[in-house]
C-alpha cells in the first residue's frame, strides 16, 4: 500500500492525466488501493496497462490520448464520465519539461510546453467543472517548485508552472460556491523517467541532496500520499492552496548547509 492511512474513495470517481508512469502512476495506484474508481489518461496505452495491473478491471478506465492535440481534455473528462456516470476528482498531472536558453529561444519547444503543462490544464478544468459541481469534488493540479522559484536553465517550464500556480488560486475563487476545491502540489525534484539522466550524475545527485532538509530525492510514492489527503474530506476547508512537497527544498534561502 502506498499510503499509511485509510482514506474514503470506495465509490469515487477519479481522473488522472499522465497516469501511466512516475507520480501520475503513484497517483493512480494510490487512488486504486484506497477503493476508487480511476481513468487515467497517457499517450502510451501499454504504461498505462502496466500503471493499473492487478487491479480489478471494473474500476479501470484506459485513455491513450495526447493531451497537447486541442480538445482532447475535454475528451477525456467525456469519456471518464461515461465510464463511471460520475466525476469527483480530477488531478491534472501530465507534464513535460525540457531545458531552456533565452539566448536560442525555440518556439517549438515553448509552444509543447505550454500545451501539455497549462493549456490542457485550463481546458480540462473547463470540461470537469460542470461534473466537480454536481459532487462537489476536486481538481488538484500536479505543479512543481519550480513555479515558485526560479530554475537553472528551465525558464520555459518554470513559467507554465507558475502559471498553474496562479491558476489553481483564482480557479478556487470562482468554484468555491458550487463546492469544488481546487488545489495544486508543488513537488521538488522527484525520481521520475525524466529524471533519471540527471539523478545518474553522482555529483549532481549529492549537490542536490545537500540543498533538501530531508536528506532525499522524493520518490512518486511521497506525491501520492498528499494527493490523497488534498482531495479527501479530511481536507475539505483547503482551498487554493499550493502546497510545497519538497522534503523542505523550498524552506531555504539559498544558503549552503553548514559544512
Amino acid at each position: 500500500m502506498i499510503a499509511h492511512a485509510h482514506y474514503a474513495y470506495d465509490g469515487v470517481a477519479v481522473l488522472v492525466t499522465g497516469g501511466g508512469t512516475g507520480i501520475g502512476s503513484a497517483i493512480t495506484r494510490a487512488f486504486l488501493e484506497q477503493g476508487a474508481g480511476v481513468s487515467l489518461v497517457g499517450r502510451s496505452a501499454e504504461a498505462l496497462a502496466e500503471a493499473v495491473s492487478g487491479f480489478p478491471p471494473e474500476r479501470v478506465h484506459i485513455q491513450a490520448i495526447d493531451l497537447a492535440v486541442p480538445g482532447a481534455a475535454a475528451t477525456a473528462v467525456g469519456a471518464a464520465v461515461d465510464r463511471f456516470g460520475r466525476l469527483d476528482v480530477v488531478v491534472a498531472n501530465a507534464g513535460t519539461s525540457e531545458a531552456s536558453d533565452i539566448t536560442s529561444f525555440n518556439s517549438e519547444v515553448w509552444h509543447r510546453l505550454r500545451a501539455i503543462n497549462l493549456d490542457a490544464v485550463i481546458e480540462l478544468a473547463g470540461a470537469a467543472a460542470p461534473h466537480l459541481a454536481r459532487t462537489r469534488g476536486n481538481f488538484l493540479a500536479i505543479s512543481s517548485i519550480a513555479g515558485m522559484r526560479g530554475e537553472w536553465g528551465m525558464y520555459a517550464y518554470a513559467a507554465t508552472k507558475g502559471a498553474v500556480n496562479v491558476l489553481v488560486q483564482s480557479l478556487a475563487l470562482d468554484l468555491g460556491a458550487s463546492g469544488v476545491r481546487v488545489n495544486a502540489l508543488a513537488p521538488g525534484f522527484t525520481v521520475s523517467r525524466l529524471t533519471s539522466e540527471r539523478l545518474a550524475d553522482p555529483a549532481f545527485a549529492a549537490r542536490l541532496r545537500e540543498r533538501i532538509a530531508l536528506g532525499r530525492v522524493a520518490e512518486p510514492d511521497d506525491i501520492a500520499r498528499a494527493a490523497l489527503f488534498l482531495c479527501g474530506p479530511d481536507a475539505g476547508y483547503i482551498t487554493g492552496a499550493v502546497l510545497p512537497v519538497d522534503g523542505g527544498m523550498s524552506a531555504s534561502n539559498g544558503t549552503p548547509a553548514p559544512v
